[in-house]
């Protein structure tokens, strides 16, 4: 009975709303093959192997008697044929990645792979799938860096083992733990097991303590524990152990994360190892929460828009407190940690009703809670609704410009070129709407283009759009009032270099992220008008930081309309930084970005182009931890705006929590 759950229906149900997406016909298929045995040996012991291979001759007694030796696995006479097809399943895909056949790719498999280790099959798991997926990278390519990311909800503690004394693995989880209560209830799997030996600081544990865990659980876990430590680490592959058992209606998880956060968790991942990215299905026994929660990950691999994320952009202070923990833990192992103030916490918010528990109750056994049939409809009602919401037309043009400059030869090839608007139709929407921004003949002619672009993205015919101008900071001031005028709520705008004209933000249809080397006099910070001074460390790109630890938190807790980044002169930021603003603040909006650029960019618009299209990452430059100072700068700010802009919240200490 304790299988009930993981059945064939996992695979089938999800490929039929592939195919009812349209997302099989648009990716490249590669054939599954069965893992060797060889293959299996980088991981497993022979014993183990033999093992295995003697059950498929076996009759009911005998496979009973040989699970009953591992914990929580159930043998059947196809078992090891599955296991080898899972195993080769994902080899193809990583060969198909590691190649250049494709960028990137999903492996939906059975059984799944992350509890099974050297020795032993454990909970449903056979072969370590990601793991030999691992090994064989490294053995076939040649990698040294290698990131998997087990967004599972149980802790993927074969995969742990197999890796804790190894730096050449990053091995990143998540799990529901609530104090070693939940399966497999280990020590070990807990925030302060970092690794072994070499491989001390490359174990990553992030305990969920509580169910319920949501959207910006996840995403607080990303922005403050792993995208630092994933750009620092500075990945030449990234492997997903992708269980959606931690989304929402599951049985095993109970958690309340959405279909859509898993687009955006994707969406990060896309931003490393120059795209390289294999994701493998591990649990998810919910069938419609799964299919759906597979379909955002394959659209976003196949560089769709990502859908709005929903619910309150606040994590829990249960998630707080574990990621602060994580934090404490892995000081001494990371760079972008030397000067962060961090300190462990004591999990008061949950540890609470522990005290209260006979201490001889036993740990949960690996059991699905009872899910009631009613439970499971109304959660299929609930999705069917929810992704009804949430999913959009894909615009038919991912990205627009002018060629009123001459510059759109210099750009990529899938950039569309949109027409201009015509002068008099210009001075009449300037002379009725923008007259106080406009004071010059040259600028009144570089608005054509670039509100005959913005129109466009406004009414959802492209995705995103590049405009140049000789005055980046009068056309940014016109493109923000303009959208507002559309009709548009929110509208996010992250200004780099000297910003001479300062829009009112005051209603809050406006948040202003202004990156400059100097504070500019006359504009105190406020809630909708922040001012982040920063000059890019001559050594490389020490951006990361400030993107991860700040600019991405405010914006995830604004949720913007539309995203507007422009680039003025003076730019204190080199085009490695820029970049990464730009790849990375797509996942919000529907992705609907909007670039002005100072006219005689041409390399920056290259580079932007790139990240806008989808073509290829440009570089993100060399990564340079923050010094203290900026690190200082960072957490000043971070303790100013955490109460207005709540995904800044990573550490214990914060008011009107405790």
């Amino acid at each position: 009975p304790i299988c009930d759950i993981e059945v064939p229906e996992r695979l089938s149900s999800s490929y039929e709303q592939l195919k009812c997406y349209h997302l099989v016909e648009r990716c490249v298929h590669v054939p599954a093959r069965e893992g060797s045995e060889e293959e299996i040996l980088l991981v497993h012991s022979s014993e183990h192997l033999e093992v295995a291979k003697s059950t498929q001759t076996m009759n009911e007694e005998e496979l009973k008697r040989v699970s009953e030796n591992y914990d929580a696995f159930f043998f059947h006479p196809n078992t090891y044929r599955c296991a080898r097809l899972a195993v080769g399943a994902t080899l193809q895909l990583v060969d198909a990645v590691m190649s250049g056949k494709v960028r990137n790719g999903m492996a939906l498999v059975r059984p799944p792979g992350h509890h099974s280790q050297r020795n032993a099959a454990n909970g449903f798991c056979l072969f370590n799938n990601v793991a030999i997926a691992a090994e064989y990278a490294k053995l076939k390519y040649g990698l040294q860096r290698i990131f998997i990311v087990d967004w599972d909800v149980h802790h993927g503690q074969g995969t742990q083992y197999i890796f804790e004394e190894d730096p050449s693995v990053l091995y990143f989880s998540w799990h529901r733990y609530e104090h070693q209560e939940f399966w497999p209830s280990l020590k070990e799997s807990d925030y302060d097991a970092v690794g072994l030996g070499k491989g001390k600081g490359f174990n990553i544990n992030l305990p969920w303590n509580k169910v319920g865990m949501g959207n910006s659980d996840y995403l607080a876990a990303f922005f403050h524990v792993l995208l630092p430590m994933a750009f620092e680490f500075d990945p030449e592959l990234v492997i997903v152990s992708s269980g959606y058992d931690s989304g929402i209606g599951d049985p095993e998880g109970h958690m309340n994360a959405t279909p859509e956060v898993f687009a955006h968790l994707t969406h990060f991942l896309m931003q490393l190892a120059n795209g390289k990215l294999c994701v493998i299905l591990e649990g998810g026994y919910h069938l419609k929460s799964l299919a759906e929660s597979v379909c955002m990950t394959v659209k976003t691999l196949l560089g769709d828009p990502v859908p709005q994320i929903t619910g309150a952009m606040a994590p829990c202070l249960s998630a707080v407190e574990s990621i602060q923990n994580v934090r404490a833990a892995h000081k001494p192992y990371w760079k972008w940690l030397t000067y962060e103030d961090t300190s462990f916490l004591q999990n008061l918010s949950t540890k609470s009703h522990l005290l209260k528990k006979a201490s001889s109750n036993p740990p949960m056994e690996h059991e699905p809670k009872i899910t009631t049939s009613n439970e499971t409809v109304k959660i299929e009602r609930f999705l069917e609704l929810h992704m009804k919401n949430i999913l959009f037309p894909v615009p038919p043009i991912k990205t627009a410009t002018t060629d009123s400059t001459g510059l759109a030869h210099f750009l990529p090839v899938p950039v569309h070129l949109v027409k201009e608007m015509g002068k008099s139709e210009i001075k009449a929407l300037v002379s009725g709407f923008y007259a106080d921004l406009v004071k010059e003949d040259e600028t009144l002619l570089s608005l054509g283009s670039m509100l005959a672009i913005l129109d466009k993205i406004l009414k959802k015919e492209v995705c995103n759009g590049i405009a140049t101008s000789p005055t980046s900071a009068v056309s940014a001031a016109v493109a923000l009032r303009h959208s507002v005028r559309f009709g548009l709520q929110r509208v996010l705008c992250v200004f780099v270099g000297d910003m001479q004209i300062i829009p009112n933000t005051e209603d809050g249809k406006m948040l202003i992220i202004h990156i400059c080397e100097k504070e500019q006099s006359g504009k105190a910070n406020s809630k909708h008008y922040i001012s982040l001074n920063w000059k890019e460390d001559p050594e490389g790109n020490d951006f990361f930081s400030a993107v991860l630890g700040f600019i991405l938190p405010v914006a995830y807790s604004y949720q913007p309309n539309l995203t507007v980044i422009a680039v003025g002169p003076n730019r204190n930021l080199e085009i490695s930084g820029i970049s990464l603003l730009f790849a990375l603040l797509q996942g919000l909006a529907e992705s609907r970005i909007f670039a002005v650029i100072k006219d005689t960019e041409v390399n920056l618009m290259q580079s932007v182009a790139k990240v806008l299209v989808g073509a290829s990452l440009p570089p993100f430059g060399v990564y340079v931890p923050p010094t203290r100072e900026k690190v200082n700068k960072i957490k000043t700010l971070r303790d100013q705006f955490q109460q207005e802009w709540k995904m800044l919240q990573c550490s214990g200490k914060v008011p009107g929590f405790i």
